[in-house]
């Protein structure tokens, strides 16, 4: 299958590498010319807009920042849309919004094209290597269709039922890290003022029912003073935004989502739209004078995992 892959930034860019290093036939877009240059040397081919990689390709794999930056790559004059056709299947990679998918499915499927959402989880150092999370949601016929370019992109894929439903829990797994993170800033806090190697702190945490995926990847970069986890603040207020409106939207009553919300609309305020996500713990550095560095954890995280062909859970 002729893959075209749009959107090379941080998660994106690892997903197509996977692609290129696993030897499938490549077509890439991206507003960073130098992004697709390095691309074009690797092997892969370029498109000078979305409409025209729509044209020539079996398969189109989305990956932008926002539900806007979706939305004009799809349906403006030369986008997407306007150059699909009968059977090509679009896959919406990018954390959305759920009505927006939808919106967009339906657009896709007046072209009688097909529409999977297929949201990443996992950590940007998982995505370089192909052994990521993949959610996907829509039809089953389809999904088992393009299979085995999910197994070059991911390690676990999940089939989550329709349309939508992939965004959806995505929504819910991102909120639940960026509700961990900031937990994670307040128990180091307590940690350094309780006078604990923080070391020794970081394993035993690792090792109880307090642990989980954000403080064994976050915390290392967090206790380093890198925080350098490749995911910025604004993308994570995106984030914590879609499911609190999602749960509005719901009449879903909740407590934490808001404050969740709140503690990152702060930390953009402090540290800036494009600072690591992971600063966010610095807010209760500086309230308390204190900071959590301890030797011997890294500037960046590197998975050292085997690249593994992935399989459906």
């Amino acid at each position: 299958m002729r893959i075209g892959f749009i959107g090379l930034g941080n998660v994106g860019g690892k997903l197509a590498g996977s692609l290129i290093r696993n030897n499938f036939k490549l077509t890439v877009f991206d507003l960073d010319k130098e992004i697709m240059n390095n691309f074009k040397s690797k092997g892969a081919n370029t498109s000078k807009n979305p409409k025209e990689l729509a044209e020539t390709v079996d398969v189109v794999i989305t990956c932008l920042p926002s539900p806007d930056a979706c939305k004009q790559v799809m349906e403006s004059d030369d986008g997407v849309i306007a150059g699909l056709s009968k059977d090509k299947v679009w896959l919406e990679m990018s954390t959305s919004d759920e009505n927006d998918v939808k919106r967009m499915g339906k657009l896709v499927n007046e072209k009688k094209a097909i529409a999977l959402d297929g949201p990443v989880s996992g950590g940007c150092h998982r995505a370089a290597t192909g052994n990521i999370a993949i959610f996907v949601g829509g039809d089953r016929v389809a999904f088992e269709k393009i299979l085995p370019i999910l197994s070059a992109m991911g390690e676990k894929i999940l089939h989550t039922g329709g349309l939508g439903s992939a965004t959806v829990l995505k929504v819910i797994t991102n909120y639940l890290a960026s509700a961990h993170l900031v937990a994670l800033g307040e128990a180091w806090t307590v940690a350094k003022k309780s006078n604990l190697d923080l070391e020794k702190t970081f394993k035993g945490i690792m090792v109880s029912s307090g642990n989980s995926f954000v403080h064994e990847t976050e915390s290392q970069v967090i206790l380093n003073g890198s925080y350098n986890i490749n995911f910025t603040m604004d993308l994570v207020l995106k984030d914590t935004s879609l499911f609190n409106n999602l749960a509005k939207k719901l009449n879903a009553s909740l407590e934490l989502s808001p404050l969740i919300v709140k503690t990152f609309k702060d930390g953009l305020e402090k540290y800036g739209p494009r600072a690591w996500s992971s600063m966010i713990v610095k807010r209760m550095e500086d309230l308390n004078s204190i900071n959590f560095r301890a030797k011997g954890f890294p500037s960046e995280l590197i998975d050292n995992e085997p690249e593994k062909k992935g399989y459906e859970i």
